[in-house]
């Protein structure tokens, strides 16, 4: 059985609609609309991007696969929460896997990975200066991502990107609330200058220095949250 053009542009339409969909609630999400731990309403959202539940449900579902919704039985799925625990313990791990990524890129990078990584933290300060989070933030993924897959090694590249999925919301709300746009490019520009140095212990240290900062900034926006939860 062939299936006819219109039927292929019906799907078309419907996977077009269900990824700008998902596009759009998770920008919700990474720009604070949602508080962590508060119930996603499918109808409300639906009627507020104006269209049906089915493309919600559908974004609901693949942004469960990213870490940034949990769905829990007969109650519904709701923004991911991260306890002071797990920010710690996650954060360890990626300060170990992303600190190993910068030993390495210091011994083997190229010019022109030098020069891209170098348009990344220029491009961020900009971004910045503007206050323009929603430049900043694709940049900011794109600069790490980049560093770890120029390692030259794939098992760590594959093991840092599933492990970090999960932190999307957590490492947004730590730039906004935290205040971390400056600081954290700041931190940029030194790991940029322990590469360009080709030094791979400096490069180590500034590159694990950079999360623990991280993990810093963001248990500070959950212990705030947490606290205000307590008083209401």
């Amino acid at each position: 059985m062939t299936t006819s053009i219109s039927e292929e542009l019906g799907i078309l339409r419907t996977s077009s609609l269900a990824a700008a969909v998902e596009r759009e609630v998770e920008r919700l999400i990474l720009n604070g609309s949602f508080a962590p731990g508060e119930r996603i309403n499918e109808n409300k959202l639906a009627s507020e991007l104006g269209t049906s539940r089915g493309p919600i449900r559908e974004a609901i579902r693949a942004l469960e696969g990213t870490g940034l919704v949990v769905s829990i039985r007969n109650r519904g799925s709701f923004i991911r929460r991260l306890s002071v625990q797990e920010v710690r313990e996650v954060y360890e791990v990626r300060s170990a896997l992303f600190g190993l990524a910068g030993k390495l890129l210091a011994e083997r990078i190229t010019e022109d990975q030098l020069q891209r990584l170098t348009r990344f933290v220029v491009e961020m300060e900009e971004a910045s200066k503007r206050r323009d989070f929603e430049a900043y933030y694709p940049l900011n993924l794109a600069f790490h991502e980049f560093i770890v897959d120029s390692a030259g090694n794939t098992m760590l590249a594959q093991q840092y990107r599933t492990f970090v999925k999960k932190l999307h919301l957590f490492r947004a709300r730590s730039l906004v609330q935290g205040g971390g746009l400056t600081v954290s490019n700041t931190e940029h520009r030194e790991m940029l200058s322990a590469v360009a140095a080709r030094d791979p212990v400096w490069s180590h240290e500034a590159h694990c220095r950079h999360v623990t900062s991280a993990r810093d900034r963001l248990l500070s926006v959950v212990k705030a949250e947490d606290a205000l939860s307590n008083t209401n």
